[in-house]
């Protein structure tokens, strides 16, 4: 493995940071979050027509870049510096792979160029609040997370050669502005129960959305409900489809494969965020006076800050690695997530901790990446079941003994 960045990659990490600089600081963020699509529509216009972010990862052939998760981990990591709220998650990391995965190829040719180009946004829908499940980061996904049979969930039923669903599902990022939900649903009743994965545009008849009040506001949540709407089975009809195995039993193994990305992704976000609020705090040492000197210079403050740069580092090495390892088809994911949150929420916690009286302000800026490190915990973990998940599949733990 060569641990040095190309030219190439560096140059989108600087070109990205420079945007962001100009574009993304705290008063644009808190004005971007207040909007009805809840981000700001010319930064993410400006990500798609001239910087190509949301098909960075993207073959050439649908209008995409070509580049490989690493490219993408370190965009996101940039985006995480200032919390950048925006469909890039929800659209280029967990939508358009599973698209590009498992949909024919009339489907991928007719929606990926679009999603490449940010023209178009997309958005995950999974019933519940199983997301974490249903990309295999906390457990099995080939349970019954997505209705089981039972009321509840999103239920999908074909009537006359057309595909409708009816249910709900909450903690749809990004799902009330995404003009296209790939939505998860329960099909086959008890003898044939599975999963499949559908396509529902947006304005489809019996669509209902609604953005929802959230911890961290720069992650967008939508409750959607699915009123007997008419959808697309993604990898075509089952019957005959030049992928038929991706639209049945493929779509658990799919899903968990994009999760792996997504945590990687994920983890190198936060650990933008992580260093960002680090910086703050190191800044904000060094002016704050007390007794007649910076609070900086006291060894205790030194202390608890060594231990957070420590944190940032070890967890930056982890979502590096993580990246590198996700094209191999390595699942290290979902660890290099689990340390990368807990970095976070060390150095969210510690910048609050430092600034002080004003820092416990609800209002400050470091309250930001405090939500940011509790939302994510929430979404993706918790970090212990992250940890726990990925020791079960490693089978590290046998009957009580470590597995030599």
């Amino acid at each position: 493995m060569d641990a040095s960045f190309t030219a190439e990659q560096d140059e989108i990490r600087r070109t990205l940071r420079e945007l962001l600089h100009k574009r993304c600081g705290p008063e644009e963020l808190r004005a971007a979050v207040g909007t009805p699509a809840g981000y700001d529509t010319a930064l993410w216009e400006a990500f798609g027509r001239q910087l190509g972010l949301p098909g960075l990862a993207l073959p050439e052939r649908y209008g995409g870049v070509g580049c490989s998760v690493t490219e993408l981990a370190l965009a996101c990591e940039e985006s995480g510096r200032v919390l950048t709220p925006g469909p890039l998650l929800a659209t280029a990391v967990l939508a358009a792979p599973l698209v590009l995965a498992l949909g024919t190829e009339a489907q991928c040719t007719a929606l990926l160029p679009r999603l490449a180009s940010g023209e178009l946004t997309a958005a995950l829908a999974v019933p519940g609040t199983a997301l974490a499940t249903a990309l295999g980061l906390v457990g099995d996904n080939r349970g019954d997370w997505s209705g089981g049979g039972r009321a509840g969930g999103v239920q999908a039923r074909r009537a006359d050669g057309v595909w409708r669903l009816y249910g709900q599902a909450a903690q749809v990022l990004d799902g009330h502005s995404a003009g296209l939900l790939v939505v998860a649903a329960h099909t086959g009743g008890f003898a044939r129960s599975r999963t499949l994965l559908f396509l529902v545009r947006a304005g489809a008849e019996g669509l209902v959305r609604a953005r929802q009040t959230t911890l961290d506001e720069t992650r967008p949540q939508a409750r959607v409900e699915l009123r007997d709407v008419e959808a697309e089975l993604l990898g075509g009809d089952e019957t005959g489809s030049e992928r038929r195995g991706a639209a049945g039993s493929g779509v658990p193994g799919a899903l968990a494969a994009v999760g792996n990305t997504a945590a990687a992704v994920l983890a190198a976000e936060a650990v933008g965020a992580a260093d960002r609020a680090l910086e703050r705090t190191v800044e904000y040492v060094r002016q704050r006076e007390q007794f007649g000197r910076a609070i900086g210079s006291f060894q205790a403050v030194k202390h608890r800050l060594a231990d957070v740069y420590v944190a940032v580092q070890a967890a930056r090495s982890a979502a590096y690695y993580a990246a590198w390892a996700a094209a191999k088809g390595e699942r290290v994911g979902p660890l290099a997530l689990a340390q990368a949150l807990e970095a976070l929420r060390t150095a969210a916690a510690e910048g609050i901790q430092l600034h002080g009286g004003i820092g416990f302000t609800w209002e400050h800026d470091a309250h930001l990446y405090f939500k940011r490190a509790s939302g994510d915990e929430l979404l993706f973990g918790p970090v212990h079941r992250l940890r726990g998940h990925a020791a079960d599949a490693a089978r590290l733990f046998d009957g009580g003994e470590v597995a030599v």
